[in-house]
């Protein structure tokens, strides 16, 4: 089957052919359809994990998927042949991905995509929806809360803003101006500011009290510090703390992720019901793979999806 892998280490990631993986027990192979790329990725292609993390060569790309249920293995139950599913590989090494035409997951790992929901939606909610639902939550955001959402145009950050809007919060998200701005906004920020500018004096145009709490999930996260008033909290989703910040009259919070088939499942039912908006960026076809990598470096709006097979 061909799948975007890595042959060896220093090798490049390139489309090309690997063995069909077989479903052992309490695991579903699934005809992938969909795939997102995530950050993860380029640390993985860049080689930036080999030290730290135990591979299996090749190493096949890609977390998050959706697709239909080829095969089951002993044990399984909960899936048959030929149901829509998705879910995110999440075992501690690397070798099976998901950007391939094939891949074997955990049924602990999957869910069903509800009807009215297409695979590259569910592919693109994965791990960055989640990554949001669970940033939200560690804010603890209420209807009175001033909410800053550093990259706010990324994957993960398309979906907070969503989240934290919907729980009344008036969310200011960083954007480039133009259609970056446009999309923010129609997903719930209240403003948008350019991160590019003097962020504090941004942030003050809009919210001359400072903001409350502040989302890290891209950028500096000492200027995104500066625009919190006293008391206020700072959650990150890329490692800051306190001595990163300089100020010890506010709390900094570093977070995990702790990805679920739950929380996935409640995620897609926001989104079958038009509740929660998938903002996609990009497609790319599997053979062009490469490029859907490149394609997440550059500046976009929500996620970059690998289209496996015709969408559904």
């Amino acid at each position: 089957m061909l799948a975007l892998a890595i042959a060896q280490r220093g090798a490049p990631a390139e489309v090309t052919d690997v063995a069909v993986p077989a479903a052992g027990p309490g695991e579903v192979l699934v005809a992938v359809e969909a795939a997102s790329v995530n950050g993860f990725d380029l640390a993985v292609a860049a080689g930036y994990v080999w030290d730290v993390m135990p591979h299996t060569f090749p190493v096949v790309l890609g977390r998050d998927f959706a697709g239909t249920v080829e095969s089951v293995g002993e044990g399984v139950d909960a899936f048959a042949v030929g149901d829509r599913v998705a879910g995110s590989i999440q075992s501690g090494g690397l070798g099976r991905g998901a950007i391939a035409e094939r891949v074997t997951a955990s049924a602990t790992w999957l869910t069903r995509v509800p009807d009215g929901v297409t695979s590259l939606q569910a592919a693109a909610v994965g791990l960055a929806a989640v990554s949001a639902l669970d940033a939200v939550a560690a804010l603890d955001i209420g209807p009175d809360d001033v909410v800053l959402v550093s990259g706010a145009t990324g994957g993960v950050g398309v979906f907070a803003v969503q989240l934290a809007a919907d729980r009344g919060a008036r969310v200011i998200a960083t954007a480039r101006p133009g259609e970056a701005s446009d999309v923010v906004r129609r997903l719930g920020a209240a403003a948008a500011v350019d991160y590019r500018t003097d962020l504090a004096a941004a942030v003050k145009a809009v919210a001359p009290g400072g903001v409350r709490k502040t989302l890290h999930a891209a950028g500096d996260p000492a200027a995104l510090a500066a625009v919190v008033v006293p008391g206020g909290l700072l959650v990150s989703l890329l490692g800051a703390d306190a001595s990163q910040v300089g100020r010890d009259d506010i709390t900094v919070t570093a977070i995990s992720v702790h990805p679920t088939a739950e929380k996935l499942a409640g995620l897609l039912d926001e989104v079958a019901a038009g509740r929660l908006e998938v903002p996609v960026a990009a497609t790319f076809p599997l053979e062009k793979a490469t490029d859907a990598l490149a394609a997440f470096s550059g500046p976009k709006v929500g996620k970059i999806v690998v289209e496996v097979a015709p969408p559904r």
